[in-house]
């Protein structure tokens, strides 16, 4: 077992003694007797199912389900669709940050996750007894604040500690959606940025990681102080992604390092410097030469690519359907 993946797992044991409910530790007996109305997400870049102005999504955008919201939806049966491109859902977008402004693109525009949630609520929005919740948030925070890191603007120390008030944050946020009437809400925090190709070129997984699971931790932590075991689902994107890139060959892949896009953004692209690959712009035509991108886990060096994404878009039903 590599260091990332006995650090992650240790972490989430101890955690899970104390969160049962709310992380759904082990496997339930528990028939599933949840039919969820419609399928509501708020997010970052992580959720994403196609607010660009071409409607992609980041990851290789072939004719499959490449999204592993989608693939959640696909199992429900219940639509998922981009608000700002299709007039669905999906409300989450490249770059928010759960509260912080500007956006991991510097967009002062953007609408973080709180007010994505606001003007939801705002416009008439309300929450359905049946209806699925998901709040992803974290991952661009931890980008975020990695970047400060790496451009030597803060301490590694500093960045733990914004990122650790990012996730008491969404843990709020989640206690605002429960009081808003939402009965099953499903809360995705940060992978470990230190698994990610760009994570690997930085040389600083420790940071990477550190910051990523402060995030997450923090978030735990709060949703137990705000007593959301009975309505919140954690789903650990952490510790899945770290299985994945520690074992490929466990999940029928073979490269769990190099990006599989070719399809680089010369401005801002997904928030990690310019010039960089952005998957939005991504499809099966840029692709490296003689890499077979279903058997990749990264699309670009911070989003996954179709076959991760649906494999986690399983985790994530499974979780919820021995929860609910």
């Amino acid at each position: 077992m590599s260091r990332f993946t006995l650090r992650r797992a240790v972490a989430a044991a101890a955690l899970c003694a104390s969160v049962v409910l709310l992380a759904a530790c082990g496997s339930s007996s528990t028939e599933s007797a949840l039919t969820p109305s419609r399928l509501i997400a708020f997010g970052d870049g992580f959720s994403d199912v196609g607010q660009s102005a071409t409607n992609n999504k980041y990851t290789v955008n072939d004719a499959t389900t490449n999204h592993w919201l989608q693939q959640v939806a696909a199992r429900f049966e219940r639509p998922i669709a981009a608000s700002s491109t299709s007039g669905g859902l999906g409300y989450a977008r490249l770059g928010a940050r759960i509260a912080g402004k500007p956006s991991v693109t510097d967009d002062a525009a953007t609408l973080t996750v709180t007010e994505q949630i606001d003007a939801f609520i705002a416009g008439g929005g309300t929450f359905g007894a049946n209806d699925l919740i998901f709040i992803s948030g974290g991952m661009t925070d931890a980008v975020f604040q990695a970047k400060a890191v790496l451009a030597g603007t803060q301490t590694a120390a500093v960045a733990e500690t914004n990122a650790r008030a990012a996730g008491t944050a969404l843990a709020e946020l989640a206690k605002r959606v429960v009081d808003a009437g939402a009965k099953q809400v499903v809360v995705v925090g940060s992978v470990n940025l230190g698994i990610t190709p760009w994570g690997q070129a930085s040389g600083q997984y420790d940071a990477m990681e550190a910051i990523s699971r402060g995030v997450n931790d923090a978030f735990l932590i709060g949703a137990v102080d705000r007593n959301l075991g009975s309505n919140v689902l954690y789903v650990d994107a952490a510790y899945y992604f770290n299985l994945l890139a520690n074992d490929p060959g466990n999940f029928n892949m073979d490269n769990s390092r190099v990006v599989a896009c070719t399809s680089v953004n010369p401005g801002v692209g997904i928030g990690i410097g310019v010039g960089q690959v952005d998957s939005s712009l991504c499809t099966p035509s840029t692709i490296v030469a003689g890499v077979n991108y279903t058997r990749y886990m990264f699309a670009d060096a911070l989003y996954t690519a179709p076959t991760a994404q649906r494999q986690f878009g399983d985790y994530a039903y499974d979780r919820i359907r021995n929860r609910w």
